[in-house]
């Protein structure tokens, strides 16, 4: 099923089915790399995902051989004014893709194949799991044409990485293979290619199968350990924490358990 028809994108393919959202960026001719026309689609098909209710897991991945091998360099801006009106940053309340895939409380899946490189894998750093084909590569290339990292490559690559690998990654512009990437922390998984479709699919079947407001908290309160102290973080997970209570689905949860039954959770 596609939600409300594929003519609303033209460079990106949104599909729903059960309870998922499968956004797929759709330049395959380009390695899918992001113009400001594609960005913007994902900034409204990531909306789209995130508002609809009936939607409780959402897949990132590319069209053909790459998932997304950055910027289109072709149609960078050409001066700093223009570069911080293209990606929001000086229109208030307008948020990237990167900024609403870390901030939407749902699970979302980077879907990796070929390259994620620049843009690209600062969106797949922005999902929540990153699950790639052996022939995926990932870095940070930026350097090489005079620039750095501008969506999060020099912010959340450090947290999954750590400094000193951050740093030679972004420094160098290195490329890196999913291997390496997995044994850095990059990458939750890599599997053969032929297989990565089915290894997502029984991801999002493991996921659908949990509360989805219980996700939402768990995601939220994650998410916080990024951004607080140690003890406004361990306080704010409290709190989502004793909310659980107060859910239908807790409830659900507890005499599935008793009555030794799988759950049937409804995200009330």
């Amino acid at each position: 099923m596609v939600a409300k028809g594929e003519k609303q994108f033209q460079n990106i393919i949104f599909e729903k089915e059960n309870h998922t959202a499968w956004i797929t960026l759709n330049r395959p001719q380009a390695k899918n790399a992001q113009d400001p026309f594609t960005r913007e689609e994902l900034t409204r098909a990531l909306k789209f995902g995130r508002d609809d209710d009936d939607i409780h897991v959402m897949v990132i991945t590319g069209a053909g051989k790459d998932f997304c091998a950055g910027g289109d360099i072709i149609n960078f801006p050409q001066n700093p004014v223009e570069f911080m009106e293209r990606i929001g940053m000086q229109v208030k309340g307008k948020k990237r893709p990167i900024e609403l895939a870390r901030e939407i409380p749902k699970p979302i899946i980077a879907m990796v194949n070929g390259l994620a490189l620049g843009a690209g894998m600062e969106l797949a750093m922005s999902c929540d799991i990153i699950i790639a084909s052996e022939d995926a590569r990932f870095g940070q290339p930026e350097i090489k044409v005079g620039l750095i990292p501008g969506g999060g490559g020099t912010q959340v690559l450090p947290r999954l990485v750590g400094e000193k690998m951050a740093k030679e990654l972004v420094f160098t512009g290195n490329i890196i293979s999913a291997e390496e990437a997995l044994r850095a922390g990059l990458v939750n998984r890599v599997v053969p290619r032929e297989k990565l479709k089915e290894t997502v699919d029984k991801l999002v079947d493991n996921l659908l199968k949990k509360s989805p407001l219980v996700l939402k908290f768990a995601k939220m309160a994650i998410n916080k350990a990024f951004e607080t102290p140690l003890s406004a973080g361990l306080a704010y997970e409290s709190d989502l924490c004793a909310i659980c209570f107060s859910t239908e689905d807790l409830r659900e949860g507890v005499k599935a358990f008793s009555e030794k039954r799988p759950p049937v959770f409804k995200g009330k």
